[in-house]
């Protein structure tokens, strides 16, 4: 089990997304939370740094997060737009 931390500014954010992609965002931190930051079944997943990943929530919508090795606590630090993504 991780421990996922969210971003002030990501829980700030959170009310101006759709509301699939809410849900979008709260399955993917349930699923970071049990199976860690590794997550190949999520669209377009991949790795953006040496401990950043991040994966679509939908075609037009990103999330990011950051977890250093072999540590069990996940930061989600974006969930928005493609365009506006930090990668």
């Amino acid at each position: 089990m991780y421990e996922v931390l969210v971003k002030k500014k990501v829980l700030k954010d959170i009310g101006k997304l759709p509301e699939a992609i809410q849900k979008a965002l709260v399955n993917l931190i349930d699923d970071l939370r049990e199976k860690g930051p590794i997550r190949n079944e999520w669209p377009n997943f991949g790795k953006i740094g040496t401990f950043d990943y991040h994966c679509h929530l939908s075609r037009k919508w990103v999330a990011c997060w950051h977890c250093e090795k072999k540590s069990i606590i996940i930061e989600v630090y974006y969930a928005g737009s493609r365009e506006n993504a930090p990668y």
